[in-house]
Protein backbone atom coordinates (compact mmCIF):
# COMPACT_ATOMS: atom_id res chain seq x y z
CA UNK A 1 0.00 0.00 0.00
CA UNK A 2 1.53 2.99 -1.02
CA UNK A 3 0.23 5.88 1.36
CA UNK A 4 0.12 9.36 -0.16
CA UNK A 5 -0.43 12.77 1.33
CA UNK A 6 -1.31 16.10 -0.22
CA UNK A 7 -0.24 19.51 0.37
CA UNK A 8 -2.94 21.72 -1.86
CA UNK A 9 -4.85 24.61 -1.05
CA UNK A 10 -7.67 24.55 -3.69
CA UNK A 11 -10.37 22.20 -1.96
CA UNK A 12 -11.89 20.51 -5.63
CA UNK A 13 -7.93 20.27 -6.55
CA UNK A 14 -7.28 18.85 -3.27
CA UNK A 15 -10.62 16.42 -3.01
CA UNK A 16 -10.60 14.82 -6.74
CA UNK A 17 -6.95 13.73 -6.14
CA UNK A 18 -7.84 12.41 -2.69
CA UNK A 19 -10.39 10.37 -3.95
CA UNK A 20 -9.17 9.16 -6.91
CA UNK A 21 -6.48 8.02 -4.86
CA UNK A 22 -8.18 6.53 -2.68
CA UNK A 23 -10.06 4.29 -5.13
CA UNK A 24 -7.13 3.01 -6.40
CA UNK A 25 -6.03 -0.74 -5.37
CA UNK A 26 -2.39 -0.29 -3.58
CA UNK A 27 -3.04 3.28 -2.54
CA UNK A 28 -4.85 5.33 0.32
CA UNK A 29 -4.53 9.05 0.87
CA UNK A 30 -3.83 9.40 4.43
CA UNK A 31 -3.81 13.05 5.02
CA UNK A 32 -4.82 16.26 2.83
CA UNK A 33 -4.33 19.41 3.63
CA UNK A 34 -4.95 23.08 2.52
CA UNK A 35 -1.78 24.42 4.21
CA UNK A 36 2.10 23.22 5.25
CA UNK A 37 1.45 24.42 8.60
CA UNK A 38 -1.70 22.41 8.70
CA UNK A 39 -0.38 19.39 7.11
CA UNK A 40 3.19 18.75 9.57
CA UNK A 41 0.20 19.43 12.46
CA UNK A 42 -1.61 16.73 11.53
CA UNK A 43 1.19 14.35 10.85
CA UNK A 44 1.64 11.06 13.29
CA UNK A 45 2.25 7.34 13.30
CA UNK A 46 -1.69 6.94 11.52
CA UNK A 47 -1.32 9.75 8.81
CA UNK A 48 2.39 9.44 7.73
CA UNK A 49 2.86 8.88 4.01
CA UNK A 50 5.44 7.56 2.16
CA UNK A 51 5.04 10.17 -1.03
CA UNK A 52 3.63 13.30 -0.47
CA UNK A 53 1.98 15.73 -3.48
CA UNK A 54 3.02 19.41 -2.72
CA UNK A 55 1.84 22.57 -3.89
CA UNK A 56 4.16 25.49 -4.13
CA UNK A 57 1.99 28.36 -3.85
CA UNK A 58 -0.17 27.40 -0.54
CA UNK A 59 -1.08 30.65 2.20
CA UNK A 60 1.67 30.67 5.32
CA UNK A 61 4.40 28.65 4.34
CA UNK A 62 5.58 28.28 0.84
CA UNK A 63 5.96 24.58 -0.61
CA UNK A 64 9.07 24.74 -1.51
CA UNK A 65 9.96 25.41 2.49
CA UNK A 66 7.82 23.12 3.34
CA UNK A 67 9.42 20.46 1.13
CA UNK A 68 12.67 21.55 3.33
CA UNK A 69 11.16 21.53 6.31
CA UNK A 70 9.54 18.25 5.61
CA UNK A 71 12.75 16.63 4.55
CA UNK A 72 14.69 17.30 7.24
CA UNK A 73 12.67 16.20 9.78
CA UNK A 74 11.00 12.96 7.31
CA UNK A 75 13.98 12.12 5.21
CA UNK A 76 12.50 8.86 4.62
CA UNK A 77 8.89 10.81 2.99
CA UNK A 78 9.65 11.62 -0.92
CA UNK A 79 8.08 14.22 -2.30
CA UNK A 80 6.49 15.58 -5.83
CA UNK A 81 5.73 19.24 -6.42
CA UNK A 82 2.35 19.62 -7.45
CA UNK A 83 1.62 22.92 -9.38
CA UNK A 84 0.32 25.19 -11.76
CA UNK A 85 4.06 26.89 -12.36
CA UNK A 86 5.44 26.07 -15.55
CA UNK A 87 8.35 28.64 -14.13
CA UNK A 88 11.23 26.21 -14.11
CA UNK A 89 12.91 28.28 -11.39
CA UNK A 90 10.52 27.35 -8.86
CA UNK A 91 10.85 24.28 -9.79
CA UNK A 92 14.46 23.78 -9.82
CA UNK A 93 14.20 25.24 -6.56
CA UNK A 94 11.92 22.62 -4.87
CA UNK A 95 14.10 20.11 -6.24
CA UNK A 96 16.63 21.54 -5.00
CA UNK A 97 14.80 21.54 -1.51
CA UNK A 98 13.93 17.58 -2.02
CA UNK A 99 11.58 17.28 -3.97
CA UNK A 100 12.11 13.96 -6.48
CA UNK A 101 9.80 14.97 -9.19
CA UNK A 102 6.67 17.38 -10.25
CA UNK A 103 3.94 17.52 -11.95
CA UNK A 104 1.85 20.12 -13.26
CA UNK A 105 -1.98 19.83 -11.95
CA UNK A 106 -3.77 19.52 -15.41
CA UNK A 107 -1.97 16.31 -15.37
CA UNK A 108 -4.63 13.20 -16.05
CA UNK A 109 -5.39 11.21 -12.95
CA UNK A 110 -3.11 8.25 -14.67
CA UNK A 111 -0.24 10.25 -14.98
CA UNK A 112 0.13 11.37 -11.36
CA UNK A 113 -0.77 7.77 -10.44
CA UNK A 114 2.19 6.74 -12.37
CA UNK A 115 4.39 9.52 -11.16
CA UNK A 116 4.23 8.88 -7.41
CA UNK A 117 4.52 4.62 -8.29
CA UNK A 118 8.32 5.75 -9.77
CA UNK A 119 9.00 7.77 -6.87
CA UNK A 120 7.84 5.16 -4.24
CA UNK A 121 10.40 2.48 -6.17
CA UNK A 122 12.67 4.61 -5.93
CA UNK A 123 12.83 6.77 -9.13
CA UNK A 124 12.55 9.90 -10.00
CA UNK A 125 11.14 12.40 -13.01
CA UNK A 126 13.54 15.10 -15.10
CA UNK A 127 12.21 17.61 -18.05
CA UNK A 128 14.20 18.97 -20.57
CA UNK A 129 13.37 22.41 -18.99
CA UNK A 130 15.04 20.69 -15.82
CA UNK A 131 17.85 19.03 -17.00
CA UNK A 132 19.00 22.52 -18.76
CA UNK A 133 18.87 24.18 -15.09
CA UNK A 134 21.17 20.67 -14.18
CA UNK A 135 23.89 21.45 -16.79
CA UNK A 136 24.15 25.20 -15.37
CA UNK A 137 24.27 24.17 -11.29
CA UNK A 138 26.77 22.09 -12.45
CA UNK A 139 28.78 23.90 -14.60
CA UNK A 140 28.61 27.59 -13.58
CA UNK A 141 31.47 29.44 -12.24
CA UNK A 142 33.68 28.19 -9.61
CA UNK A 143 32.48 24.88 -8.90
CA UNK A 144 34.66 22.59 -7.03
CA UNK A 145 35.49 19.11 -8.54
CA UNK A 146 33.17 16.99 -6.77
CA UNK A 147 30.28 19.12 -7.78
CA UNK A 148 30.49 17.71 -11.11
CA UNK A 149 28.25 14.74 -12.66
CA UNK A 150 29.68 11.70 -13.48
CA UNK A 151 29.75 10.77 -17.00
CA UNK A 152 26.55 8.74 -17.43
CA UNK A 153 24.85 10.96 -15.69
CA UNK A 154 25.48 13.96 -17.81
CA UNK A 155 24.89 11.60 -21.16
CA UNK A 156 21.59 11.13 -19.07
CA UNK A 157 20.41 14.44 -18.66
CA UNK A 158 21.90 15.79 -21.79
CA UNK A 159 19.64 13.10 -23.01
CA UNK A 160 16.99 14.90 -21.89
CA UNK A 161 18.02 18.53 -22.83
CA UNK A 162 17.80 16.86 -26.01
CA UNK A 163 14.25 16.00 -25.97
CA UNK A 164 14.78 11.88 -25.79
CA UNK A 165 12.74 10.00 -23.15
CA UNK A 166 13.62 7.73 -20.26
CA UNK A 167 13.62 5.00 -23.06
CA UNK A 168 15.38 6.21 -25.80
CA UNK A 169 18.07 7.12 -23.19
CA UNK A 170 17.91 3.28 -21.60
CA UNK A 171 18.00 1.90 -25.68
CA UNK A 172 20.57 4.36 -26.29
CA UNK A 173 23.14 4.04 -23.22
CA UNK A 174 22.47 0.18 -22.75
CA UNK A 175 20.72 0.45 -19.65
CA UNK A 176 17.72 -0.11 -18.12
CA UNK A 177 14.81 2.39 -17.46
CA UNK A 178 14.82 1.75 -13.87
CA UNK A 179 18.62 2.52 -14.10
CA UNK A 180 17.91 5.81 -15.74
CA UNK A 181 15.78 6.43 -13.20
CA UNK A 182 17.89 6.42 -10.94
CA UNK A 183 20.43 7.88 -11.81
CA UNK A 184 17.99 11.03 -12.06
CA UNK A 185 17.55 10.28 -8.44
CA UNK A 186 21.19 10.65 -7.76
CA UNK A 187 21.43 14.15 -9.43
CA UNK A 188 18.47 15.07 -7.58
CA UNK A 189 20.65 14.07 -4.60
CA UNK A 190 23.93 16.09 -5.60
CA UNK A 191 21.34 19.14 -5.90
CA UNK A 192 20.25 19.47 -2.52
CA UNK A 193 23.83 18.62 -1.24
CA UNK A 194 25.62 21.28 -3.37
CA UNK A 195 22.85 23.80 -2.81
CA UNK A 196 23.15 23.24 0.91
CA UNK A 197 26.72 23.88 0.93
CA UNK A 198 26.64 27.32 -1.19
CA UNK A 199 23.70 28.75 1.44
CA UNK A 200 26.36 27.72 4.21
CA UNK A 201 28.89 29.46 1.89
CA UNK A 202 27.00 32.47 1.48
CA UNK A 203 25.93 33.31 5.38
CA UNK A 204 29.68 33.16 5.97
CA UNK A 205 30.58 35.43 3.50
CA UNK A 206 27.40 37.47 4.65
CA UNK A 207 25.61 37.84 1.49
CA UNK A 208 22.70 36.21 2.66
Amino acid sequence: MIRVGIVEDDKEIRGAVKEYLDDQPDFSCSLACESVELFINQLNEETLPDIILMDIGLPGMSGIKGTKLIKAKYPDINLIVFTVYHDSDKIFQSLCAGASGYLLKNAPFSEIKQAITIVHEGGASMSPQIARNVIDFFQGPKRKPDSVLTDKEREIVMGLVDGMSYQMIADQSYISIETVRSHIKSIYKKLQVHSKAELIKKSFEGSI
